[in-house]
């Protein structure tokens, strides 16, 4: 049953409190410890000083635990006197690591956790088990299949989709584009025939200004006022020449801007890309077609597979159905190896993912991933025994990251908790009434004892 977990984890190991005269001590397990035999009352006011101890200022409550990298501390708050924390292991005092901005001590503020989340994600019981245990029918279905044909089936769904947009995007081409090839064949023939233009306006140009030259030159000898407007005729020729020449420069930067977009150099390289284009249209065609046929055959196979939900929903919500699978897989071995477990089903995995799913949040929940105990407060207590003592095997395979306490009034829950602590995986602490100081047991040797 033992399993491999976080000793680095942040765990309490014992909690003593002063009353006046009596003292409460309770040792814990560094796995899971199970306080039985304690009524609601008792139960509230446990959970109120395992969780005041480590935030509050308040004098009496005095804890041992060991922190995320290994150390033993004990957080002393003496009714009496300075309250401070001791790193056990070398005697020094580590009180300063753990002040809050008001001067007192809180272990939880060092985590980046404050007293109400502790309450929230710390403590959990059975009516918050209630509210957690709506499960998304969609991830119970597909945590009922077998992951390795389920994701390979989504990676292939996904996979023959990139290939049909990579396809695309490397097949697609400009030169194909209607709008672009239209533009750029109307600035063509309109550049061509701007250029055949500019070339008649030059030569009618030369003759004009030749004929205007060799006319004004007798006139001017005769009368020069006469002459300056056949000169003006010249020189209007040669200036509309000119403008036809801006006109014919200014379409052919307009052909390059758009050459340029439809990737190509020159008119005659965009020809030569149409061509090819159409020369590879039939293959192209061929690797559009494969494509798509694989493309079909695999959202075929998922949808066979899986029905009406889609691959984008079941990747969005992948940890959750891989969690859940693994934890129906470790209920159904459950089943397979213990006489006392439950079949696998709807109640008892829901539950169980219920506290799963808790105990993971807590085994990143400080603010730099430290890992902080759950504190379980009479969790199945109204549930049948078979479900009650498959959850219990299921939370001794589990904790460790984080440490889990179980505070209850079950019978059968002590039951099985007598027969687990013989074999030092778990600790048992029942109440006796006593006047002395409570007994201060070693956890996982058999039945302690708590002094109310």
């Amino acid at each position: 049953m033992a399993q491999i977990c976080r000793w680095e984890t942040v765990h309490y190991t014992r909690l003593v409190i002063e009353q006046g005269s009596t003292t409460f001590s309770l040792a814990f397990h560094p796995r899971l410890t199970v306080v039985a035999g304690v009524d609601a009352g008792a139960r509230k006011g446990l959970v109120a000083e395992l969780l005041g101890g480590l935030a509050s200022n308040r004098s009496g409550v005095n804890l041992e635990l060991v922190d995320d990298r290994g150390r033993k501390l004990a957080v002393l708050r003496p009714s009496s006197g300075e309250h401070r924390v001791i790193d056990v292991s070398i005697g020094s005092d580590a009180s300063d690591e753990f002040r809050s901005d008001d001067g007192g001590l809180d272990v939880l503020n060092r985590y980046g956790i404050d007293i109400q989340q502790a309450r929230d994600e710390i403590h959990l019981e059975r009516s918050h088990l209630d509210t957690e245990t709506k499960q998304d029918p969609r991830i119970e279905r597909l945590a009922e299949m077998d992951q390795t044909t389920l994701w390979s089936t989504a990676a292939r769904v996904r996979i023959t989709e990139d290939e049909m947009t990579a396809v695309a995007e490397a097949t697609a081409s400009s030169f194909n584009s209607p709008d672009v090839v239209s533009r750029i064949e109307d600035n063509h023939q309109g550049l061509e025939a701007a250029v055949e233009q500019h070339r008649r306006l030059q030569r009618e140009a030369s003759i004009v200004c030749a004929v205007s030259l060799l006319a004004a030159l007798p006139v001017a000898m005769v009368k020069p006022v006469m002459a300056v407007p056949i000169l003006v005729v010249g020189m209007a020729t040669i200036l509309l020449a000119f403008i036809m020449r801006g006109r014919v420069e200014s379409m052919r930067r307009s052909e390059r801007t758009m050459l340029a977009e439809a990737g190509a150099d020159s008119y005659v390289g965009y020809m030569v890309g149409r061509v090819n284009e159409m020369m590879d249209g039939s293959e192209t065609h061929r690797r559009r077609s494969a494509v798509a046929e694989d493309h079909r055959y695999a959202a075929a196979r998922w949808t066979q597979l899986v029905g009406d939900v889609s691959v984008e929903w079941a990747l969005a919500h992948h940890e959750a159905i891989e969690n859940a699978a693994k934890l129906r897989k470790e209920l159904e071995s459950l089943s397979r190896i213990s006489t006392t477990a439950t079949e696998v089903g709807g109640e008892v995995e829901a539950l169980a993912l219920s506290v799963m799913s808790h105990m993971t949040k807590l085994r990143s929940l400080g603010s730099g991933g430290e890992s902080l105990p759950l504190i379980l407060d009479d969790p199945f207590g109204d549930v049948d025994s078979a479900t009650k003592l498959t959850m219990l095997e299921l939370l001794a395979r589990s904790s460790g990251s984080p440490q889990v306490i179980v505070l209850t009034n079950s019978e059968d829950v002590a039951s099985w908790a007598r027969l687990e602590a013989l074999t030092g995986e778990v600790a048992l602490v029942e109440p006796s009434v006593s006047n002395h100081q409570a007994a201060t047991p070693t956890a996982g040797t058999g039945s302690d004892h708590l002094a109310v």
